[in-house]
């Protein structure tokens, strides 16, 4: 089972009774200005902006706060930073390769955090392009599991519209994609009638590093070290962890 997505599953689970649901909430808000500053505040034209509203919509983000933050993308409503997006490369611990993506509208705070973050938790910064080639962009969708739903179902919804892999997730389908056809697969699933959680294009590993218990829980608590900051929306990290391990780490 490949880290990413152990990691990504458990944290939305952890997520909605989270005591850093108020983060989660900001950042989610955040994707949602920066999408409609880029391509505008229309859904229907905007798959990007779309996504992130869905996303904030299944975390329980407020309406009147998704509408602001996409008034405020777009211009029709003052106010709104200039959030620029930079990739930070590192190491953590076992040599298990960082990707962490930062929206800011400080690039100066956001290293810092970032590097705190690392070296406090048994990491390091890493020269640009030395951990980066270790990962592949990918879409990947993530879809809920229903009663009677088989790997099956999404892989006939979504194999036309590029999908290439779908994966089993223990209460969630993991459908992977290139980047680029992130939009025609989920659009694929809608058409289907398959509802899902998340449309995001995301970082995956090509190369896996395994940890026993001792290293998932070092690496987990750096991955929670730098999602602690502000300016961090996505951390990636080429770890393999097995279900009795992550079991045993909760």
């Amino acid at each position: 089972m490949s880290g990413h997505s152990k990691w990504a599953t458990t944290k939305h689970k952890k997520a909605v009774v989270d005591a850093r649901r108020g983060k989660m909430f900001a950042k989610l808000i955040k994707n949602i200005e920066v999408a409609a500053r880029t391509g505008g505040g229309d859904l229907a034209g905007n798959p990007t902006l779309f996504d992130a509203v869905q996303k904030a919509k299944k975390s329980s983000v407020p309406n009147d706060n998704i509408d602001r933050a996409v008034k405020r993308g777009s211009g029709a409503e003052a106010g709104g930073a200039d959030y620029q997006t930079i990739m930070y490369e590192g190491y953590g611990p076992n040599g298990v390769a960082v990707l962490v993506e930062c929206l800011t509208d400080n690039r100066n705070r956001a290293a810092s955090e970032v590097r705190i973050a690392l070296t406090r938790n048994g990491g390091s910064m890493a020269d640009p392009g030395s951990v980066s080639y270790l990962f592949n962009r990918k879409g990947v969708v993530i879809v809920p599991k229903t009663a009677g739903m088989t790997e099956d179902d999404v892989l006939l919804a979504v194999l036309d519209a590029g999908a290439e892999e779908v994966n089993d997730l223990d209460e969630a389908f993991e459908v992977v994609s290139e980047a680029t056809d992130l939009v025609a697969v989920r659009s694929a699933l809608q058409e289907a009638g398959l509802d899902y959680d998340s449309a995001d294009a995301s970082f995956l590993p090509s190369v896996n590093v395994a940890l026993d218990e001792d290293g998932a829980r070092k690496v987990f608590r750096l991955i929670e070290a730098l999602e602690d900051s502000d300016d961090v929306q996505n951390v990636w990290a080429n770890y393999d962890v097995s279900d009795e391990i992550m079991e045993s780490v909760g």
